[in-house]
């Protein structure tokens, strides 16, 4: 038990991160949870609570100057050619097997690393090849990766690898702000003192995790969950098909985290938000062809109503006075 961590259920005003994050602890697979919003939304704090909820209560930060190989780890190849045996220096990835990988503005990181970061995240392995020789090691943990778009926003396709997404916003309701100020004091005048008020919710937390990850495999979908799931992401004009599986996997998380019988709609529907937030698409509504417009303006003035309708007016007349020729005149 880490004195410096603030207890997560002490989180005050923050419960859809915390449902996004207690989903990704309950189900890895999920793909991790990225968190975006402005400085001070307490992201790092709820990163931190959550690893110490976890079976190792471990949690590894990657830095922003990191290398490929401090994540993934390196290959001792001179000693492969030696003594036939590879020897591993374990990264980060490894590391934070069975805690959290946390990683502050993530959307500041090279692609390519975030591309292998959220590759080993969905998959729980982690693969290192060099030169014809490779080593594999279980690498499963949840991945938190926290981002202000201020500083710049993640293509879209590594957006859509993250499983879940929570959008933070400066609070402007006076009484949360005092409840988050009045704890937030109470912890750093004596965080023994007030950990151990919530040490009883801690312990209850963590066990409810556990139990919620040994109940999966014993949950079904049936057609209702599955008919919801493809109408919401359609509607949401997704790409692909990871918006289904990371939907369906969310909603049996949640159902085996409160101790439901089975995965409903219900589920899918509170945790549509987080898997759409980030990958729903906005879609123009296609331009009509000219002769669709000139025949919408023709008919404009039919039907019960002619508002703005101007009917054809006949142009005034006028006689015309013949003028007679002029008398030729004698030679």
């Amino acid at each position: 038990m880490n004195p410096l961590n603030f207890p997560f259920t002490a989180l005050v005003g923050q419960e859809p991160l915390q449902q996004a994050l207690l989903l990704a602890a309950v189900d890895p697979a999920i793909g991790g949870v990225l968190v975006s919003g402005p400085r001070g939304t307490a992201k790092s704090t709820a990163a931190r609570a959550l690893a110490e909820l976890l079976p190792e209560g471990r949690l590894v930060t990657l830095p922003l100057g990191a290398s490929e190989e401090q994540l993934i780890g390196t290959l001792d190849i001179q000693s492969a050619l030696r003594d036939g045996g590879v020897q591993f220096s374990p990264g980060l990835l490894a590391k934070a097997h069975l805690g959290v990988l946390y990683v502050d503005e993530v959307n500041l990181l090279p692609n390519p690393l975030v591309d292998q970061l959220l590759d080993v995240a969905a998959s729980g392995v982690n693969i290192i090849e060099r030169d014809g020789i490779s080593h594999r090691h279980d690498a499963r943990f949840v991945l938190i990766g926290t981002m202000n778009p201020e500083e710049g926003e993640l293509r879209p396709q590594l957006l859509d690898r993250f499983g879940l997404a929570v959008e933070m916003s400066n609070c402007f309701d006076a009484g949360v702000r005092q409840r988050i100020v009045k704890a937030r004091l109470a912890f750093d005048s004596d965080s023994d003192a007030f950990r151990a008020r919530h040490a009883s919710e801690q312990t209850s937390l963590s066990a409810r995790i556990h139990a919620a990850r040994a109940a999966l495999p014993s949950f079904e979908f049936d057609d209702a969950v599955h008919a919801r799931v493809s109408e919401l992401c359609i509607e949401a004009h997704v790409d692909g098909l990871r918006s289904d599986i990371v939907m369906l996997r969310a909603a049996r998380a949640l159902a085996a985290f409160e101790g439901a019988s089975n995965v409903v709609v219900a589920h899918v529907e509170r945790v549509a938000d987080a898997v759409l937030k980030h990958r729903r698409r906005e879609v123009e509504a296609p331009a009509r062809e000219p002769a669709a417009r000139e025949s919408v303006q023709r008919d404009a003035g039919s039907g019960d109503s002619d508002w703005g309708y101007l009917p054809p007016e006949p142009t005034g007349t006028a006689k015309i006075k013949q003028v007679r020729p002029l008398p030729a005149k004698k030679a």
